[in-house]
């Protein structure tokens, strides 16, 4: 029986890759413990020793210096190497799970929906393992099917419970592997996604750079007729995508970024990360998008704050503000650029918010607030008197 049982340890750590010599030091620990129950009653407080020969399988009990023959303990050998077998198996398969997935955590995989549970939605991947995309981490264009065949961002593996695999379809990575999986020029390192900015469900911008010049990098992500591009945007459920090209040039980059408007100028203060961004009075709206999505991703996508605003707007502010005698051009720049581009904002700002603007002192602060009060004043008075005509 007891070569039975050495065969049997023998045949798991080849096929389910359990340590022999753990199984088999637990059921030296199980036998110690019946053991010790004896000695209790027979001899209290001798040492007891269990010792299993790992060749033949023969098992010798010891409480003190005597050997203890006894059937029972075979039987307690094969029980506890049963049960510690078992508890082995599920422990391995469970550490297999965790150890396959772990090493899956930002990568995507496909999986099917199996059920809906508090909101969240629960995917049988492989028939391996069940994974969870929390309600926080699903797009709002995701409308799934039992039965349904999905791709998802893995998101994060932990042992909780067993294995837990958190599963996301609104993390960025997704799009990133998406094109990975879509494009055979990214997977082979041909062109190359420097960043993405994603508002899942309604917009994403994704830069991209080609390392051969022979090779369009847009083209290679839009694919023929748009190919490419549209199976990413099926999967993600009609998410639209801007592609933009990557530009070591940054005033080029924000250019492509904030596409489709036409930009005219562009001023930088690179030791702020900040843009100036000026455009037409018809391209405004383009430039910074509904509910201001088109700025905002750009900004994101070339790690720049970006201030978009009109031509013709500026130079209303200007005129406004270099109506005060006492600031010249570069001042009312300085102070349009600081959102002071009304005289009602100049006086409301107080002296010591103004003196912290570049070229403006405490002095010359008071002598601006001064000077808008007054003509504020008389154009109040102005407008009264053109009223009373």
């Amino acid at each position: 029986m007891n070569k039975e049982f050495l065969s049997i340890l023998d045949q798991l750590e080849r096929e389910k890759g359990l340590n022999k010599n753990v199984l088999m030091e637990t059921v030296k620990h199980a036998l110690e413990v019946a053991a010790k129950k004896i000695a209790k009653l027979n001899a209290p407080g001798a040492e007891v020793r269990v010792e299993i020969d790992p060749v033949k399988g023969d098992i010798s009990v010891y409480i003190g210096d005597k050997e203890i023959v006894s059937k029972e303990f075979g039987r307690i050998a094969a029980q506890t190497a049963r049960q510690v077998i078992i508890q082995k198996i599920r422990e391995a398969e469970k550490e297999g799970v965790y150890n396959e997935f772990k090493g899956k955590e930002g990568d995507i995989i496909g999986a099917v929906v199996y059920r809906f549970e508090n909101k969240a939605v629960i995917l049988d991947i492989m028939g391996k393992a069940e994974g969870v995309i929390p309600q926080s981490f699903l797009s709002p264009l995701d409308r799934f099917r039992l039965g349904e065949r999905i791709k998802a961002y893995v998101y994060e593996v932990k042992k909780e419970k067993g294995t837990q695999i958190i599963l996301s379809r609104k993390h960025e990575g997704l799009v990133k592997k998406l094109f990975e999986l879509e494009v055979p020029e990214i997977y082979e390192g041909i062109v190359e996604i420097k960043a993405i900015a994603r508002e899942a469900g309604e917009r994403t911008k994704i830069a991209v750079f080609s390392k051969e010049d022979k090779v369009d990098c847009v083209g290679a992500c839009v694919g023929v007729r748009g190919s490419r591009v549209k199976n990413v945007i099926e999967e993600l459920r009609g998410e639209k995508i801007d592609i933009v090209r990557w530009n070591e040039d940054i005033k080029e980059f924000i250019t492509q970024a904030l596409a489709p408007a036409v930009i005219s100028q562009i001023e930088l203060d690179r030791e702020n990360k900040r843009a100036k961004v000026i455009v037409a009075n018809d391209q405004l709206s383009l430039a910074i998008g509904k509910r201001g999505q088109n700025v905002r991703l750009a900004s994101r996508i070339t790690g720049w704050e970006l201030d978009v605003r009109s031509r013709e707007i500026m130079e209303e502010e200007m005129k406004s503000v270099l109506a005060l005698k006492c600031v010249g051009k570069k001042v009312a720049a300085s102070l349009v650029e600081g959102g002071y581009n009304s005289l009602d904002k100049i006086i409301r700002a107080g002296e010591e918010a103004l003196a912290e603007i570049k070229g403006i002192g405490k002095k010359k602060a008071s002598q601006i607030i001064e000077e808008a009060k007054q003509t504020l004043s008389r154009a109040i008075l102005n407008n009264d008197a053109k009223k009373s005509q």
